[in-house]
């Protein structure tokens, strides 16, 4: 595992040393808490007219995986009929 060394404030290492559990490493530390965001903090990144436009591609992505496994599966049920 490769390491890099980082320089942080007092009050950042004191701030880590806090959230820091018993058997976890600073690295742990930084990883988990880093990973960690709420769904609350995307509320307004999107214009409504980009939100539709990304709705609009989920759906027509849904479609065509939908169509796709539909076809893997009907060649499946046909190979085990022969």
């Amino acid at each position: 595992m490769a390491v890099k060394t980082i320089t942080v404030t007092t009050k950042a290492y004191h701030t880590l040393k806090i959230l820091k559990e018993p058997k976890e490493s600073f690295s742990d530390v930084i990883l988990r808490v880093a990973g960690k965001r709420s769904l609350l903090d995307f509320i307004g990144i999107l214009s409504d007219e980009s939100a539709e436009k990304m709705k609009k591609a989920i759906r027509e992505s849904r479609k065509r995986h939908a169509e796709v496994h539909k076809k893997r599966m009907d060649a499946v049920i046909k190979a085990f009929k022969e």
